[in-house]
């Protein structure tokens, strides 16, 4: 008869309106259009309406009633949405694109160590060097001044490693543009695109085939047995040798010419600092001007 149901058909009703209101839950979930605790009530009345439909074989209409009946589950759905919607907004969950272009826009990623990261309050005496190839290692890294990132340029064709940490101080230029090498003799070995703080004690000026190519010798202004040193004549000349022969070796197997000259004390290492400090503000001027 019209309007009347049997049992069997009344089960299916409830099986197909629990499988609706189950994929309008997740579906609402994943949106993040519920707030935890709203997520946790939908639950709990998921749980209830699951129970009074299999069990007590009603309809939805006899369970959305029974609710609207109970004092603590009295409730208007329209001021539920209006109120969701409302804090929803203060709360939401920005979206991973969202993250990533507000991150961008603030410029708390993508940074270029060349030029983004400041040479520090104390320079020339005690700069942030980014460090490109770490202590021990035969792998020749190098900023790609394109990207900012450290790139791999070559594996070492001699039978050494580099000496100790080294690296580039930001903000700088030098007459090959490209910012100023740094030499930096510490206990441990960092890892490439870190930076840290270190002291000019020194500079190794070298040509490398023809052209000028000195080096700022520092040493680490945070660890305990470097930082007192102020100036390169304070080191063992076993180190110094161990420094110059390391550059003067280690492109020869590529049939390339480097010849180190005697090293020169910190105070000239501060005035080649303080030039390509200054070489530096004279480009970034002329590129604005431009």
């Amino acid at each position: 008869m019209l309007g009347i149901t049997t049992l069997q058909q009344q089960r299916h009703y409830n099986g197909l309106t629990l499988t609706i209101f189950a994929m309008a839950l997740h579906n609402d979930i994943r949106a993040a259009s519920f707030s935890p605790p709203r997520i946790d009530f939908l639950f709990v009345l998921f749980s209830i309406y699951s129970i009074f439909l299999l069990h007590f074989h009603s309809n939805s209409f006899a369970f959305f009633h029974l609710l609207s009946n109970l004092p603590f589950f009295s409730f208007d759905l329209s001021d539920m949405t209006s109120n969701e919607n409302a804090v929803g907004e203060k709360n939401r969950v920005p979206k991973l694109n969202e993250r990533i272009l507000s991150s961008l826009s603030r410029r708390s990623v993508a940074a270029h160590p060349w030029h983004d990261l400041e040479i520090g309050p104390d320079a020339p005496k005690i700069f942030n060097c980014v460090v490109e190839i770490t202590k021990g290692s035969k792998v020749k890294y190098e900023l790609d001044k394109k990207t900012g990132l450290i790139k791999v340029d070559r594996i070492l064709y001699s039978s050494v490693v580099y000496p100790h940490n080294y690296g580039f101080i930001p903000r700088t230029l030098c007459e090959d543009n490209d910012p100023m090498d740094v030499l930096v003799l510490m206990q441990e070995p960092v890892l490439p695109g870190c930076f840290l703080r270190a002291k000019a004690i020194g500079l190794m000026p070298m040509i490398d085939q023809g052209e000028k190519d000195d080096k700022i010798i520092a040493v680490c202004a945070d660890d305990p047995e470097y930082k007192h040193y102020n100036d390169i004549k304070e080191l063992p000349p076993h180190r110094l040798s161990e420094i110059r022969r390391f550059f003067e070796d280690y492109k020869k197997n590529e049939n390339k010419e480097v010849a180190v000259n005697d090293f020169l004390h910190s105070g000239v290492a501060l005035e080649a600092i303080q030039y390509s400090m200054d070489l530096y503000a004279e480009y970034i001027l002329h590129t604005l001007r431009r």
